[in-house]
């Protein structure tokens, strides 16, 4: 089977080293792949350009986001009516 990628190449080197795969493994590979020009890696790594446009997705229905909401606002008039009765 051929590498697909520079970057299985020298993980397979690594394992060479390692002594956890043959070397004749590791040479039936590097034969069957040739002197083809491999890319770096097959899939990009995840970059900022992927995470910036990633939508962040809406959790729970309309009416549950909605009674988040309410439990919000009484919390946060609770707290407010808590800070005015210190300062008297």
């Amino acid at each position: 089977m051929p590498f697909k990628s520079k970057a299985q190449r020298r993980k397979f080197a690594e394992l060479l080293v390692k002594g956890e795969i043959s070397e004749e493994t590791y040479e039936e590979w590097n034969r069957s792949t040739g002197r083809r020009d491999l890319p770096e890696r097959v899939r990009p790594k995840r970059g900022a350009k992927q995470k910036a446009t990633r939508v962040r997705k809406k959790s729970g229905s309309r009416a549950a986001r909605k009674k988040t909401a309410r439990k919000k606002a009484t919390r946060k008039k609770a707290t407010r009516k808590k800070a005015t009765r210190k300062k008297s």
